[in-house]
């Protein structure tokens, strides 16, 4: 009151002046402070991350008031860097900053719910069968009921049920499914485990004790650059970006620094000022364009054209005209250029080149009794042939000899790159050329299709007394890139000037990009990295990655970084960035993730292959093999479908199955008894007369497909999953947009492996269940949606390939609502599984056919030739020419408690990866008195693993990046095998164990591992290959070095044995759609182009209020101002994009930014939001993926390969899209389709 009085009394105020009248003291009122006092007050700060794979990893402090988050700030408190980088704080985006909008908004999940139409089923089965899996095979045995439910996916319908009800409904589906077809019918996708592992880890341990499949993602989200793997025997291994801070030259290639990856942009402005120059190539004028120093915009899916180019001017400048001889010691050690190449005979007196020379193709294997058959040999000074130390002849059964010591049988040696001066001949070697193939939308120079070209070779005397000539790699790549070396060889290009393959001016007319430009930029490239030793790097975008020839795109970079000397060196080599892959404590959580501590193989698939095959996109493949063949090839021997090459690999153990066998897989072991045989004995047999069938020659036979997923911390229906109308119709059964004709309603080429079906099977999947804390796209399809815990409800892990940091997602307060933690749900489903099964499924031997994987001794399955056993080419020798038949033993009742416990495994086989193991008993030891043991049951005696903290301390106890003493063991046992002592990299973190209350209370920096390939040091950055370059560690490939010569029979055959331009392919996704009625507004094909946004980390913020409004608020599909023109549209209008896939409605944004003949629909912008109906479709408009189809690729099916061997997320087909083409068109009439038959209809503007 005294205050009302006051203000009443005085109406001026004096106040008492202060620094010279330049301050006053006022006696005002000052309660307006309270409301923001109030506002801003919290209770406790807490911290945690989002687990959103962005790669960012930023830690964050979530402000909590009265049980609620109120919001959050970016941490401060990272581990400091070494004095002469910059640190790493502030790392975060608005995006990130926006995430408290979730947790309490509409679109937040807060209870179990059912479509309704299931739920009714259930719960009348209910009512007649006590037993809830007679109640599920009640609806299972009536197809009305089935396709009651399965036609009502994707429209509306749930219903709020409760934990107590539907655990047991998915638990009694699983059994059923089990039971009737066996445990592969049940699978289950997640992606990128870095982000929160343990969530991960929760329904893959699930699957894993069921014998479930557990499906990939980073060759699905094409994320996965199998130019990696070729190359270095590597999934994908890169710089944090506080390295790029070390190099002197950056080209940023496809990769939008500034807007994918905002956290770490600052290290890439900030290296400027230390005089390092940066290039952007981008076909359109992005955010890093902004920030460098020059652009370059070449037309896009030409970039192997550009690279190549480049690579023809660092050759010829820094190789043969003034020679670096940092760049030639470099190739000759670190790389296969010296090694020599068989020369094979062709019928035009040509020779074209053929595989590797091995040490076993000589007089007495060279001296080699181990493995002859893969130790590459090259020249030693003498001219004497050699098998020197690092092929991958000497990683398996032998120890001290793999590595990259300058060695040949124990004499030190020095190996000739090239034969030029001391050759017996001028050879004309054939290489295929693609550059010429017509492509209406793509420019394309005309040459032979074969250019034979000259190089010096020389002729060898072989073990059977007969001669064959060779040619060393380093030759084959300079006459590969057309360079004039005084050969006479008139396909070679004397100067830039000249239009022959690949130089400057040849680029030029493919890519648009002048010459000079192309040799500027190459120069200074090289002339750095000369000057720095290695110091130029290129930063590579995942838009580079999606083209259907990603590997041409990315082996012509990584081969410009080779030639440099550039990889291995800090502030060097490449800089793949595209989700969040790297898990580093990937040791310590491979056991936890796929329960290999209960039962060992798990059953894993690639994803690209399974939904290519199951969503039946496979149906609609209008390309052909034999157009992606070298001209050198024998077409004869490669015809067929796509699909076929797909099976043919399944079946020669390249690429796993999923299902895998026509039968259920627990019934074998009875019929084996019957037989008197051994379970994978009677397996091989029965394969081999063909009483049972590889299920993928099957696909539609009805039992061969899958009938359970679990969908968690994705969206695959709204973001990754290519092929959307397809999955819609045949994997759920629903209504869909597809605009093609299917094979059997054309001529196109049929598969000759699979059994062909006219009718394929629609609504494969009995049952869809998605855990998810918002209700997006996938959760609308969904059968059942389970509401699980937010980032900041929820303890876990996350890790980054950008930092080297380890830090927590936790519990800033309790889930909201009824959800539950992903660990939490899991453990609840494999409870009720466990009661439910009794009856049904006891102890059961499970039959798993395993591929022949990667970094183990199966990668040395297949030395020479392809043989089909199926085509009687070959004897069927399980884990040879075949998978690995194995067998595996579950306890289906014992599931709780086995998900729930740390298994005996890991006491008796220990642990490892990467091709390397070391007992683990100390750290199973230690986890008994951390996590307490398992009082009574199966699993009695077993350290616990009740909640996600105590999976995360099993993670971190196990991992040699978070326990020294681990670390240690480990580098002991890459010693043995290297004949090096590496144990000095870690024995200084001998005794630091990091656990997980100590990265709540700061990130903590990981310790250095020999699965990974760079270091954890305060003296150098983390940078990838730096191991091999300065321990001398080889690469996991042939010839144990960074591999540009790729010489399996596929990859010969396909014309990739080299790096090579090829343009993108035609899908005929335009050319062959039905025909759709005109509306009135001109159409026109552009590419389609699906980059990251601005506006949210996948589909994940781009229905979030702040996102909204600080962008268009809802799909946007960006297009150039001359297209515009031509189509009548202006920006903000509404436009349609269709094709034979399917179709989309979005906004047109007219920007000239964007170069003609593309369009760019920024990926993942969820269909939940403003999305009218199509008038091609009568349908709800798509989403991105509406318009794209999974294409494989065969060249990535190659398995029993060395490096090209099948690993989960390591190499297998990818599923690109950036080759396809849309029809786009302003459309006329917008109809929301609000409610039936009162539908609001909106006539576009004239």
């Amino acid at each position: 009151m005294s205050k009302l009085l006051d203000r009443l009394r005085y109406f001026k105020q004096k106040g008492e002046i202060f620094a010279n009248g330049h301050g006053q003291v006022m006696n005002n009122n000052r309660d307006w402070e309270d409301s923001y006092r109030q506002r801003w007050q919290f209770d406790k700060i807490v911290r945690s991350t989002h687990g959103v794979n962005c790669t960012g990893s930023c830690s964050w402090k979530i402000y909590v008031k009265n049980g609620l988050v109120t919001w959050e700030t970016q941490q401060t408190d990272y581990p400091r860097t070494s004095p002469d980088l910059p640190n790493h704080e502030p790392r975060g985006c608005p995006r990130g900053a926006s995430y408290s909008w979730y947790l309490y908004s509409a679109n937040r999940l807060k209870y179990p719910q059912i479509r309704k139409s299931l739920i009714a089923l259930w719960r009348e089965a209910l009512a007649q069968h006590s037993d809830p899996v007679l109640a599920w095979d009640a609806i299972m045995q009536d197809p009305e009921k089935c396709r009651r439910y399965k036609q009502a996916r994707g429209h509306g319908g749930f219903v709020r049920s409760t934990w107590e009800e539907l655990n047991p409904l998915i638990a009694a589906a699983n059994v059923w499914t089990i039971k009737r077809y066996g445990p592969d019918r049940v699978a289950g996708f997640s992606p990128i485990p870095a982000m929160s592992m343990v969530s991960y880890a929760a329904g893959t341990r699930y699957l894993s004790l069921l014998g479930g499949t557990c499906l990939s993602f980073y060759d699905w989200y094409c994320d996965l650059p199998p130019a990696s793997p070729m190359t270095w025997g590597e999934q994908t291994d890169v710089p944090e970006s506080a390295d790029w801070y070390n190099s002197s030259y950056i080209i940023a290639w496809g990769s939008n620094v500034p807007q994918t990856r905002t956290p770490d942009a600052h290290f890439f402005t900030e290296v400027r000022y230390k005089g390092t120059k940066t290039i952007a190539i981008t076909p359109d004028y992005s955010e890093v364009a902004k920030l460098c120093d020059q652009w370059l915009a070449p037309k896009q899916g030409t970039d192997s054209a550009l690279a190549m180019a480049m690579g023809h001017v660092i050759l010829k400048e820094f190789h043969l005209d003034n020679p670096s001889d940092y760049f030639l010691n470099y190739c000759r050690r670190y790389t296969d250029m010296p090694m020599l190449v068989l020369l094979d005979a062709r019928d035009d007196g040509s020779y074209e080149p053929g595989r590797m020379l091995r040490a076993s193709d000589l007089v007495d294997n060279l001296g080699e009794a181990n493995n002859p058959q893969w130790k590459t040999v090259a020249l030693n000074a003498a001219g004497v042939p050699v098998a020197p130390n690092g092929s991958i002849g000497f990683r398996w059964g032998e120890q001290g000899k793999w590595n990259l010591e300058t060695l040949a049988a124990g004499q030190e040696t020095e190996l000739q790159l090239t034969l030029l001066g001391a050759h017996d001949d001028v050879t004309g070697v054939a290489f295929p050329y693609f550059g010429g193939n017509e492509n209406p939308h793509f420019r394309s120079v005309k040459q032979e299709p074969v250019l034979v070209r000259k190089l010096p070779t020389k002729t060898l005397t072989l073990h059977d007394g007969t001669t064959a000539r060779v040619a060393s790699v380093y030759d084959l790549v300079l006459a590969n890139y057309g360079l004039d070396r005084g050969l006479n060889d008139p396909l070679a290009a004397s100067d830039y000037g000249e239009v022959k393959a690949y130089s400057p001016a040849w680029a030029e007319q493919i890519t648009g990009v002048p010459q000079r430009h192309i040799a500027q930029i190459a120069r200074e490239f090289a002339d750095t990295a000369h000057k720095t030793h290695g110091r130029s790097m290129i930063i590579l975008g995942a838009g580079v990655n999606h083209w259907y020839h990603m590997d041409m795109n990315y082996r012509g970079m990584i081969n410009m970084l080779v030639f440099c000397g550039c990889v291995g060196q800090s502030g060097g080599g490449w800089a793949h960035y595209v989700g969040q892959e790297k898990l580093r404590p990937q040791t310590g959580w491979l056991p936890l993730a796929f329960a290999l501590d209960w039962n060992r193989p798990p059953r894993q698939m690639n994803s690209t292959s399974f939904f290519y095959n199951h969503a039946s996109q496979w149906r609609y493949e209008k390309l052909t093999a034999r157009e992606l063949l070298s001209p050198l090839a024998d077409a004869s021997q490669f015809s067929g479908h796509l699909i076929d090459f797909n099976v043919r690999a399944e079946r020669m153990g390249w690429l796993p199955s999923a299902p895998q066998l026509n039968v259920n897989p627990l019934t074998i072991k009875r019929q084996a008894e019957s037989a008197g045989i051994s379970p994978a004995d009677y397996t091989a047999q029965a394969l081999r007369s063909g009483e049972i069938r590889m299920a993928c020659e099957q696909p539609d036979s009805g039992n061969n497909h899958p009938r359970n997923l679990f969908i968690w911390r994705s969206n695959l229906l709204g973001s990754s999953g290519k092929g959307h109308e397809y999955m819609l119709k045949y994997l759920l059964g629903t209504d869909s947009g597809i605009q093609g004709e299917a094979l059997g309603d054309s001529d196109d080429v049929k598969p000759e492996e699979v059994e062909w079906q006219t009718a394929a099977i629609e609504g494969k999947l009995d049952l869809l269940v998605t855990l998810d804390f918002r209700m997006s796209s996938t959760c609308l399809f969904s059968d059942i949606v389970l509401p699980t815990a937010t980032w900041y409800e929820k303890d876990d892990m996350n890790t980054s390939d950008m930092h080297p940091f380890i830090h927590p997602l936790t519990a800033a307060v309790d889930p909201a609502w009824e959800a539950k933690s992903d660990w939490e749900i899991y453990k609840g489903i494999a409870k009720a599984f466990s009661t439910l099964c009794v009856g049904h499924l006891g102890q059961e031997t499970d039959v798993v056919l395993q591929p022949l994987l990667h970094d183990t001794p199966a990668e040395l399955s297949q030395p020479f030739g392809v043989a089909d056993w199926r085509k009687g080419e070959c004897e069927l020798q399980p884990g040879k020419t075949a998978p690995n038949i194995l067998v595996v033993e579950r306890d289906y009742p014992a599931t709780y408690e086995r998900f729930t416990s740390l298994g005996p495994l890991m006491d008796k086989l220990g642990n490892g990866g990467k091709g390397i193991s070391w007992q683990t008993q100390t750290e199973v030891d230690f986890l008994s008195k951390l996590n307490y043991v398992k009082a009574d049951g199966p699993a009695k005696g077993r350290p616990r693993i009740d909640t996600a903290i105590d999976a995360s301390e099993v993670i971190l106890a196990l991992a040699p990046e978070t326990n020294g003493q681990v670390a240690v063991k480990a580098w002991e046992a890459l010693s043995k095998l290297t004949g090096r002592d590496h144990r000095h990299l870690a024995l200084n973190k001998e005794d630091e164990k990091i656990r997980f209350r100590d990265i709540v209370a700061q990130p903590r920096k990981i310790i250095s591992s020999p699965t990974w390939s760079g270091l954890e040091s305060e003296h150098v950055s983390y940078n990838a290959g730096y191991t091999n370059v300065h321990e001398l560690i080889p690469w996991r490939t042939v010839s144990g070095r960074q591999q540009l010569y790729q010489d399996h029979p596929w990859m010969r055959a396909f014309g990739e044995s080299l790096v090579a331009y090829r343009p993108p392919i035609d899908t005929r996704s335009v050319s062959q759609m039905k025909a759709i009625p005109p509306n009135g507004f001109p159409e026109k094909a552009l590419n389609f182009l699906t980059p990251h946004q601005k506006w949210g980390i996948h589909s994940t913020y781009s229905e979030n209020l702040l996102m909204l409004t600080l962008s268009r608020g809802g799909p946007i599909v960006w297009i150039s101002e001359t297209d515009a023109r031509e189509l009548g549209i202006a920006d903000n209008d509404w436009i349609e994009a269709f094709n034979a896939n399917g179709a989309l409605t979005a906004r047109a944004v007219v920007s000239q930014r964007v170069p003609p003949g593309m369009t760019m629909m920024y990926h993942a912008q969820e269909r939940i939001m403003n999305i009218p109906g199509s008038e091609v479709t009568g349908r709800r408009g798509g989403i991105h993926n509406s318009v794209t189809r999974v294409c494989p690729k065969p060249t990535h099916m190659i398995g029993g390969y060395a490096q090209l061997a099948w690993g989960f997320n390591y190499y297998g087909t990818v599923g690109s899209n950036r080759d396809e083409f849309i029809m786009i068109r302003k459309m006329k009439n917008i109809n929301w389709l609000d409610d039936e038959g009162r539908d609001q209809v909106q006539e576009a503007k004239k």
